[in-house]
């Protein structure tokens, strides 16, 4: 097998911010995607090897995987792209990563435990920003609990790519998400709110269906669990309406024209924006009578994406590693957030 990763989705607004860091960093991705004449000005840019093939076509798939060690898959929406890859890793027996934070992709990675260590490979998604940090914040904030009954976790987050917005509107007809009796528990969209200070004073946060309800569970075995969002009163607003629209915002026509627009925008924040920009994340642990609370500070959300993503790729082809399903903190521990530069964990007990 290869010494080296291949990067799918090489060519979309993350991915390409990835493949230039991994250069930088002395690595040699494989640049991958769907279409040859968009990858290979970035792979000749960077004197990096590319590969053209669609996720759709199972026999281009294991061709394209079968001498590479590690996939770090960052075409999304991957509620439609990663079980295609999913399964192409585990017949070409090739690690796989990714940067979703949707919690229909983790729960079915973690439906692939067992054939996942049959195969011999580790099937880690969320490697970016969704989840890395508040995985870690999460299983620090265990190990200061053991006893722990619930759960919440925040985050303030800034201007988004293209991508992530395509995601949110493939999802904005599905109402909110939280765990409940170790058990997922669909809720009606910006179900509760609460006021958390990220170390600049308190804000209106409201829950959302974030990737931690899933991975939080396996990393932490906490029963109860709800992520917040830092949000502005009329984005909160529009949470609450989208309750009695659901069915609209779910329609192909509002949701293709909705699309459209996003395609219009820049792709994603400059690099003015992301050198500039903080991401800050809250945690707390409870039990029935006491509480724990820490907070982190990290780069911006994308640029923590690329060094998160990267830190994992460089342990999974040193060796380090587990076989089966599993997430950040369970394979490299609450501390692997530490390891970025830039990052600040702080107790606020």
């Amino acid at each position: 097998m290869s010494s080296n990763f291949l990067l799918y989705g090489a060519n979309g607004y993350t991915g390409t911010l990835i493949a230039k860091l991994a250069v930088q960093r002395g690595l040699r991705p494989i640049l991958a995607g769907r279409n040859a004449d968009k990858l290979e000005p970035l792979a000749t840019s960077l004197g990096l090897e590319h590969r053209a093939f669609s996720l759709d076509n199972s026999v281009a798939v294991d061709a394209a995987l079968g001498d590479v060690a590690v996939v770090l898959h960052c075409a999304g929406p991957f509620s439609k792209t990663s079980q295609p890859m999913v399964e192409g890793c585990l017949r070409t027996k090739t690690h796989y990563l990714d940067i979703t934070g949707e919690v229909a992709v983790f729960e079915a990675a973690a439906a692939k435990d067992a054939e996942a260590k049959a195969a011999g490979v580790m099937l880690l998604p969320g490697v970016g920003f969704d989840v890395v940090p508040s995985d870690c914040l999460a299983a620090y904030l265990k190990a200061q609990m053991p006893l722990a009954t619930h759960l919440a976790l925040g985050f303030t987050a800034g201007n988004m790519s293209r991508g992530t917005a395509t995601t949110m509107v493939e999802a904005q007809d599905k109402g909110g998400l939280v765990r409940r009796g170790g058990v997922l528990t669909p809720v009606p969209a910006a179900w509760k709110t609460r006021m958390i200070d990220f170390g600049q004073g308190a804000v209106l946060t409201t829950t959302i269906p974030w990737g931690d309800v899933s991975t939080a569970f396996y990393s932490t075995e906490i029963p109860n669990i709800e992520v917040y969002t830092a949000v502005s009163e009329s984005a909160y607003r529009a949470m609450v309406a989208s309750r009695y629209l659901g069915w609209l915002l779910g329609l192909p026509i509002v949701q293709n024209l909705q699309k459209r627009l996003i395609q219009s925008q820049a792709p994603g924040p400059t690099d003015a924006q992301r050198k500039e920009g903080v991401t800050r994340l809250w945690g707390e642990v409870s039990d029935s009578g006491s509480s724990k609370r820490s907070r982190l500070q990290c780069p911006e959300g994308y640029t923590l994406t690329s060094m998160t993503a990267l830190a994992i790729v460089t342990k999974v082809l040193a060796g380090q590693g587990s076989v089966g399903f599993q997430t950040p903190s369970k394979v490299y521990g609450a501390d692997l957030i530490l390891e970025i530069e830039g990052v600040v964990r702080e107790d606020i007990n």
